[in-house]
């Protein structure tokens, strides 16, 4: 593995965990948002990944079979909606309620999304850590020939 995969490896993973951070970002901002509807309420999202290997960067083959390859970054799939059930309250006076005085409340769980920007956010602060001591072991060595 070359000082250039591993900074790519940690440059994925640190895009990868940015957009964690977002999306939880932008789950607890909603957690509290109110709807007359279940089609208009807020959904919790969670982004999608999945490991790059060597062969889907274009790369050519690897030195691992297949079956054994090590990952060579962080893709992101995309942002999927929960589809946890919503939360309904019956709040006759809310300005929101529906006919029946019902509010819908998202599926967002506050704990969860804090449990996973506490997660996302040591896992972009180690990707950090790797690309600062890979650029410090790449220093050392260009050192040596002096």
């Amino acid at each position: 593995m070359s000082l250039n995969d591993v900074f790519n490896i940690s440059g994925s993973g640190m895009s990868a965990q940015s957009l964690r951070l977002n999306t939880v970002a932008s789950n607890i901002a909603n957690a509290e948002t109110v709807s007359s509807s279940t089609g208009e309420t807020y959904r919790a999202r969670h982004p999608v990944f999945a490991t790059m290997f060597n062969e889907q960067q274009g790369l050519g083959q690897s030195l691992f079979s297949s079956r054994d390859q090590a990952g060579s970054g962080v893709e992101v799939l995309g942002v999927v909606e929960s589809d946890a059930e919503l939360q309904s309250r019956y709040e006759p006076d809310h300005p929101m309620a529906n006919e029946e005085g019902y509010v819908f409340f998202p599926n967002v769980n506050v704990v969860e999304e804090m449990a996973n920007m506490m997660a996302a956010s040591r896992a972009y602060q180690t990707n950090v850590e790797i690309m600062n001591a890979t650029k410090t072991m790449l220093q050392r060595v260009l050192t040596l020939g002096q």
